[in-house]
């Protein structure tokens, strides 16, 4: 059934007559549901023609200057010669019935002045067609899509353009048109392209999926057309260091609402010209939303660094855990690089024993995302038997959500550590066995001198929760720590030139060192354990 009604024939007339296309015509008629714009464009274009036919098989054509005038259809179907008679600036009688009969009868009608083309080819089975053979040659496994669009700024000016012009010859016949009244350009091209690309690809679409499809328009013939904004609206134009033009859809939708409608219409016609091309297409792109995996790893060298190990450019190390783990991860899920994230990091002359430490890894843009746990299982085990120097267990995929619960309240967490401390005077079993009975022992830490390059320089409140020693001999002994997350152990041993206060050095009246330390736990109840 056809959308429109009589009351909507005065502006479709005007509309049609100007070059605006039958889907926009709908848009301005403020026709809300799908299916009148999911018929292919020459149906449409019979259609309109069928019902802005008079009774007398004539076309009425209403333009703003001349005066209307009546042509006859015969009249038109005998002169058909394909030539422009618009003025270069867009004013005076305009043949609109004669291009709209060639466009009847060729594949590329005369593009519409006000989408530039967008709800005329580019809404085509042919078009969407393109963009799936992109998809499917892409590579990604997905299950669903996220399909988003960008159209050329200038688009929402054509768009006030036209608007500014129906609400004009609306008001006289004392009828309103607000610009909520129209139906949003992006609104009807997903109806039109949703069904079409489910139909081709045999999944749905979901505005929640992490694999999204992009196309990116361009009209490079009207580009111009936003530039007058910028001199009545400034200060709606500012250079931003991640955009390319200062013209963006944000920033004249920001000018087209504080500038008043005389001072438009003395600076863009109403209605806007027609372009002599359809829009391009810039950019045609699939990506997938970073997946997420986590796990804990032990570390077992004295010798290997969390992240990377590179100063002036220099590598010090050959490999690190980061990359240890992230190879074979980046490798199986096809990604194109990833962020690895921890609960704290140890340094590179530091063991991480028992469970582990907690990890996480964004796998940005991964082209493979399904796997099921017998494969993430296999996947630790490859990563476990290519290297002795790193663990990793309970593997799995987690929610960006999720990762959130390794950082919450992180210094609140405890961790537990075993060091090999020397002293430079001979001790006894008697001479260290004060420090076990020492409970919540409050400390002072200044920003170790070790890592001031990266860290602020603050003092820092820390908490020594409990002490275990163990006599070795007269210059060695072992220390059991738990402490608040965030403690810097080595400087708890021997002070950092007094910058931690107290220490053990200056609790037991000697020079203190640390030979050995490692992480016994982090105290993080994440990820989940999972069964062997």
């Amino acid at each position: 059934m056809f959308p429109l009604t009589e009351e909507n024939k005065h502006v479709a007339q005007l509309l049609f007559n100007t070059g605006t296309c039958p889907r926009c015509i709908f848009r301005f008629c403020g026709v809300d549901f799908h299916a009148p714009y999911k018929l292919s464009y020459e149906e449409l274009l019979n259609e309109l023609q069928k019902f802005l036919k008079t009774e007398k098989g004539e076309l009425i054509l209403e333009v703003p200057n001349p005066p209307p005038k009546k042509i006859r259809l015969h009249e038109l179907e005998d002169g058909i010669d394909g030539t422009d008679n618009r003025s270069q600036n867009g004013e005076g009688r305009v043949s609109v019935i004669e291009d709209r009969s060639i466009a009847s009868k060729n594949s590329n009608p005369n593009v519409c002045n006000v989408c530039l083309g967008i709800l005329q080819e580019f809404c085509e089975k042919e078009f969407i067609k393109k963009v799936c053979q992109k998809v499917e040659a892409s590579g990604f496994e997905f299950t669903n899509l996220v399909f988003s669009v960008s159209f050329p700024p200038q688009l929402s000016v054509r768009e006030h353009a036209a608007w500014l012009l129906v609400k004009q010859e609306m008001g006289k016949q004392s009828l309103s048109l607000g610009r909520n009244d129209i139906v949003q350009l992006k609104e009807a091209y997903k109806w039109i392209t949703h069904p079409l690309f489910s139909e081709e690809l045999g999944v749905p679409i979901d505005g929640k999926s992490l694999f999204e499809v992009s196309v990116v328009f361009a009209h490079p013939e009207t580009v111009e057309d936003c530039h007058f904004l910028r001199a009545i609206c400034p200060d709606c134009f500012k250079p931003a260091k991640n955009k390319q033009s200062v013209f963006t859809r944000m920033a004249v939708m920001k000018a087209l609402n504080k500038i008043k409608e005389e001072d438009f219409r003395k600076q863009f016609p109403c209605p806007p010209n027609s372009p002599k091309a359809v829009c391009t297409v810039l950019e045609m792109e699939c990506a997938h939303g970073a997946v997420f995996v986590a796990g804990r790893y032990n570390k077992y060298s004295r010798n290997l660094p969390q992240t990377p190990w590179i100063i002036d450019g220099e590598r010090k190390l050959e490999s690190s855990v980061e990359e240890l783990i992230s190879d074979h991860l980046l490798t199986v899920f096809k990604a194109e690089s990833f962020n690895f994230s921890s609960s704290g990091r140890e340094d590179v002359d530091v063991r991480t024993l028992g469970n582990g430490r907690p990890f996480a890894i964004e796998l940005v843009n991964p082209h493979r995302v399904r796997f099921t746990a017998q494969e993430i299982k296999e996947l630790q085990q490859k990563i476990n038997s290519s290297s002795n120097k790193i663990q990793v267990r309970d593997l799995q995929l987690v929610t960006r959500e999720a990762i959130g619960h390794m950082k919450e309240g992180e210094e609140e967490k405890t961790k537990t550590y075993s060091a090999l401390i020397w002293t430079n005077k001979a001790i006894r079993k008697e001479d260290i066995e004060f420090l076990n009975d020492m409970k919540d022992l409050k400390i002072d830490q200044k920003t170790p001198l070790r890592v001031l390059h990266r860290r602020p320089l603050a003092v820092r409140g820390r908490i020594i929760h409990s002490m275990e020693t163990c006599y070795v001999d007269e210059h060695h002994f072992r220390l059991q720590l738990k402490t608040q997350a965030g403690t810097y152990i080595k400087e708890f041993v021997h002070g950092d030139f007094g910058r931690t206060k107290p220490n053990i050095g200056s609790l037991m009246n000697v020079t203190a060192d640390i030979l050995e330390l490692d992480v016994e736990s982090v105290d993080v109840d994440w990820p989940p354990a999972l069964d062997d």
